[in-house]
């Protein structure tokens, strides 16, 4: 036997090394405030002093401003020179091109599933729909939007395209906040729950103009009546 056929294990190539995604300070205090300002747990008009964030997360002045300019960027909060910085109201003139994008991409991403949806490939958008239904018998909002959120990241994901959702996600935060005012209204988890039975039908049987058009009529059934919401809560809009 050759020597280079006989070699060891240990004289084989070192593999690669693994890469983990480092998540810093500042994404980890990003995220935990983005969630609690869509979730309207910091409801709008709320102060976000450094100094509270500081002792809350347990970080440097640097990770809170950091992460504070990253909320400012995409219209979550407002840095007022003097002033402080507070959560910032959601803009009414922010919705209708949220609203217009949000139905082109996901009209795109379920027509794609359809083509591609054989029942063997349901199991996601099935869990996902099993958990809006408990958190619905629970009344758990946060739940019920998180699930919500887990059926259209499944279609997208179905669809062969899952990086549209991620662009989703950004591009509709305003609308997610106001919608956050939407679910405590008797039979609204109901309704989009007999919604998403929908869709999931039509992608299941392949049919993706159906699939589309169940889509678009969730859609337009979930986006608020903003003008409607702006009257009753005068203080979160602007």
């Amino acid at each position: 036997m050759s020597r280079s056929a006989s070699r060891s294990d240990d004289d084989a190539a070192p593999a690669a090394p693994i890469v983990l995604r480092r998540v810093t300070s500042a994404t980890q205090i990003f995220d935990a405030l983005r969630n609690e300002i869509v979730a309207l747990k910091l409801p709008p008009g709320t102060a976000l002093a450094d100094r509270s964030l500081v002792e809350r997360f347990g970080v440097s002045r640097t990770p809170v401003r950091e992460a504070l300019i990253r909320l400012a960027e995409i219209g979550l909060v407002d840095v007022r020179p003097q002033s402080g910085t507070f959560v910032s109201r959601v803009p009414v003139n922010a919705i209708p091109e949220a609203v217009l994008v949000r139905k082109a991409l996901e009209g795109v991403t379920v027509e794609k599933a359809a083509e591609r949806g054989a029942p063997a490939r349901m199991s996601r958008i099935d869990a996902a729909i099993a958990r809006q239904k408990a958190a619905a018998a629970a009344g758990d909002n946060d739940g019920f939007h998180e699930a919500d959120e887990g059926f259209h990241a499944a279609i997208a994901d179905l669809s062969g395209h899952p990086g549209i959702w991620v662009l989703l996600a950004q591009t509709k935060v305003q609308i997610d906040r106001a919608r956050r005012l939407t679910l405590p209204v008797l039979g609204r988890m109901d309704h989009v729950i007999s919604e998403h039975e929908v869709i999931r039908a039509r992608i299941a049987q392949g049919d993706g103009p159906g699939a589309r058009a169940a889509m678009m009529h969730h859609l337009d059934a979930v986006i608020p009546d903003v003008d409607e919401l702006k009257g009753r809560f005068p203080q979160y809009f602007c």
